[in-house]
């Protein structure tokens, strides 16, 4: 794919993304309440920022090219952003099931949490996913190794998926990390998903450090879909079964480790996340003259 073509996979994505989140603000499906929210802050937030990255992400990768890569990328947003958007709308707030442990625990004793369809179906949307791309390097010769190769491609896009929406806990948090990592992969076979993920953010990264909007289940998850296909399209085996192993590791980390406050605790890193957001409200009792 040349540079121009990447450009315009960027720019579309950048344009559908303003225009549907322009759309969803002038007429909010179910109406403005359905789609409001409390943020860290006690602040009333738009999940409208989903559905619209979902929708840039998307009109992105369709004008990138080849056939099959586009196809995979797809699939992989489209229920990225669609068992996402189930979750944000109809989870149940009575059980309060949280984390991939506990929604694959109720799911062991036969109850289906709105966050385990969104891990059945964002699971199947993977592999179908994965079956479609052509990986990068080719495909193994062996049938078990080409099953294998699909396998471990689909837990990459399910994986990074889920993981995105773990980043997605303060503003601008999960656009500025999916733009780090989309933007050395523009360059390579996963280039159109990597662009429109770039051309997305760009768009919406306003809005959610503004603290106005934020992308809910359904824009993380489409959005670290989008940038698990553009790994398992760019990246040669070994570096997408590294990308496999940290995106796992970092998983079963958060279960017991809140990404937050290590960010908090590491200066740099809290001075990267900070970035673009209004500083923090001060602490009652707190003499903030200059």
């Amino acid at each position: 794919m040349s540079v121009r073509r990447r450009a315009v996979v960027a720019v579309v994505a950048g344009i559908a993304t303003a225009v549907a989140r322009g759309g969803l603000d002038w007429q909010p499906p179910g109406g403005a309440a359905t789609w409001t929210r409390t943020n860290h802050r006690g602040e009333p937030v738009s999940l409208l920022e989903g559905p619209a990255v979902t929708v840039g992400l998307l009109a992105g990768v369709l004008v990138g090219g080849d056939a099959r890569a586009t196809a995979a990328t797809a699939v992989a947003v489209v229920g990225g952003g669609a068992f996402g958007l189930v979750d944000d709308l109809r989870e149940d707030s009575a059980t309060r099931t949280k984390g991939l442990r506990g929604h694959l625990g109720a799911l062991a004793h036969g109850r289906l949490t709105t966050g385990g369809l969104k891990v059945l179906g964002i699971g199947a949307s993977a592999l179908v996913a994965a079956a479609l791309a052509p990986p990068a390097g080719g495909a193994a010769s062996r049938p078990a190794s080409r099953a294998a190769d699909t396998l471990a491609s689909a837990a990459l896009v399910a994986g990074t998926a889920n993981l995105f929406n773990l980043l997605d806990l303060r503003p601008g948090r999960a656009l500025k990390v999916a733009s780090v990592v989309a933007a050395p992969l523009v360059a390579t076979g996963g280039g159109a998903a990597a662009a429109a993920v770039l051309g997305a953010a760009s768009t919406a990264v306003e809005a959610d450090l503004a603290e106005s909007d934020m992308l809910g289940d359904s824009g993380a998850n489409a959005l670290g879909a989008a940038l698990g296909t553009a790994l398992v399209l760019g990246a040669p085996r070994p570096l997408r079964l590294g990308a496999l192993a940290a995106v796992v590791g970092l998983t079963l980390v958060s279960e017991r480790v809140s990404f937050t406050r290590v960010i908090e605790r590491t200066p740099v890193l809290r001075e990267i996340d900070a970035w673009g957001r209004r500083p923090a409200a001060p602490r009652a009792g707190t003499d903030t003259t200059p």
